[in-house]
């Protein structure tokens, strides 16, 4: 978000506060034929093309890269989502995950139950893991957790997620003990969860271009996410822990700026603002040294890709995305269906923007450690955002705004607005497509011009 007006002298800093959120994976769609040796299919953007100079060398500072390395990982990772998102409706619900690995993200893996999918997996370049349990499966145990943290005290068990690389249910605890006596009270066979005992707990990071300050009832700062509409009010996407439906905001410039118009958490970690009309929804994130990055849309990355953050705390950090799937719980109550990251974060980073690429992700809830000597931060997926309070991502690649989604859409064509799971099925111009990757539709990028995103079928 931009403000039209002069900008004053910057307030004294204000208390902190935030939190985390959480998004579960779409379901396995059902099987089809295996699919045939043949070229990898086009991505749906040119992620090295568009990414600014210093998106890419704040990669390489952070993930250790080599000079060049960044811009090769971001084609790598955009065009695996498209591969793993064919194998995922092919395998149906044989499938397990899907993963990238190596330093610049060239080694596809996908996960399933049966050896015999192995030639099909490797038809499309990727490496097969044989594993015991599907996807479904590892949500199911993972759901018995959820369900035992409403009725018993997580503190000593804040994180716990579906890691499709070890293909089982990790829970981190501050000991052994701890972790057993979340399991028996899920009651979940423990050979069906793997412990991480780690001393931290993950706390809440609050303390409009994505990345800018912004406060809340002149009390506490927190970071703009992503600008959004919906219908013909702008506004910003961010984090749920930041502010109560109702509570006001000023910018970094201390002009009036808006109101929390919805917000959920714990639970969930999201929350929008509706702006006044001296402020402008942008494409625009704020990457490092001022420079900006431009969203191109909200496709989800896999496990394993490269992911940045922006905070009006400490600035631009990269990592790892390590875990969708997870469960976190801080004092003031547990969220679910949270992504986890390598990324570092401070207080005052909540709400703030993730992008993979020119890829919207999430809004910054919370985590652990800091930014001087490393940690966890979680994001709240941004598609579920979108979807559950009607909102449209502000975008480069929408010529002119585009409907909200809406819930009980008529047949199912595709529209744009809408937010798409992998698996999901629409007709366009009398044909049938079967979505890749989750994402949200574009008007500028139908089915039939988006071969990452969608498959004829």
């Amino acid at each position: 978000m931009v403000g039209r007006h002069a900008t004053r002298s910057r307030r004294a800093a204000l208390t902190a506060l935030g939190a985390l959120v959480l998004t579960a994976l779409p379901a396995a769609a059902s099987a089809a034929p295996p699919p045939v040796p043949g070229p990898r299919p086009a991505v749906a953007e040119a992620p090295a093309a568009t990414a600014p100079a210093r998106m890419l060398s704040a990669m390489e500072r952070d993930l250790k890269l080599a000079p060049g390395q960044a811009a090769t990982r971001l084609v790598n990772e955009a065009e695996a989502g498209t591969r793993a998102g064919m194998l995922r409706n092919t395998l149906g619900d044989r499938f397990a995950g899907a993963w990238v690995s190596g330093a610049t993200s060239a080694e596809l893996t996908v996960a399933t139950t049966d050896a015999a999918d192995t030639a099909a997996i490797e038809a499309q370049g990727a490496e097969a893991a044989v594993v015991g349990r599907n996807l479904a499966e590892l949500r199911a145990v993972k759901e018995k957790l959820d369900a035992a943290a409403v009725r018993t005290r997580t503190r000593q068990t804040p994180v716990w997620s579906v890691d499709v690389r070890a293909n089982r249910v990790t829970v981190q605890a501050t000991s052994q003990s701890a972790a057993a006596d979340f399991v028996e009270a899920a009651g979940v066979p423990a050979e069906d969860v793997g412990v991480r005992v780690s001393p931290d707990q993950p706390r809440v990071l609050a303390d409009l271009v994505g990345g800018d300050a912004y406060y809340i009832n002149d009390q506490a700062r927190c970071s703009i996410g992503f600008s959004v509409t919906k219908d013909d009010q702008q506004g910003f996407a961010t984090a749920g822990h930041c502010g109560d439906p109702g509570a006001t905001t000023t910018g970094s410039n201390e002009a009036d700026q808006g109101t929390f118009q919805a917000s959920t958490f714990p639970g969930k970690d999201m929350a929008w603002v509706g702006v006044n009309s001296e402020w402008t929804a942008t494409p625009d994130v704020k990457a490092q040294d001022g420079e900006k990055i431009q969203v191109a849309g909200s496709v989800e990355a896999l496990v394993g890709a490269s992911v940045c953050r922006s905070g009006s705390t400490t600035g631009w950090h990269c990592g790892t995305i390590q875990q969708h799937d997870t469960s976190v719980t801080y004092p003031e109550g547990t969220v679910n269906g949270l992504t986890e990251t390598t990324v570092c974060a401070e207080p005052g980073d909540s709400g703030g923007p993730f992008v993979s690429g020119t890829q919207a992700q999430g809004t910054t809830s919370g985590g652990s450690g800091d930014c001087t000597n490393g940690g966890t931060t979680f994001y709240q997926p941004v598609n579920p955002l979108l979807s559950d309070f009607g909102l449209t991502l502000k975008t480069t690649s929408a010529a002119t705004e585009t409907p909200a989604p809406q819930d009980n859409a008529a047949a199912d064509a595709w529209a744009a607005g809408r937010v798409y799971e992998v698996g999901t099925t629409v007709s366009f111009d009398g044909v049938r497509y079967r979505c890749l990757q989750g994402h949200q539709a574009q008007g500028a990028g139908s089915p039939a011009s988006t071969p990452a995103l969608w498959q004829r079928v």
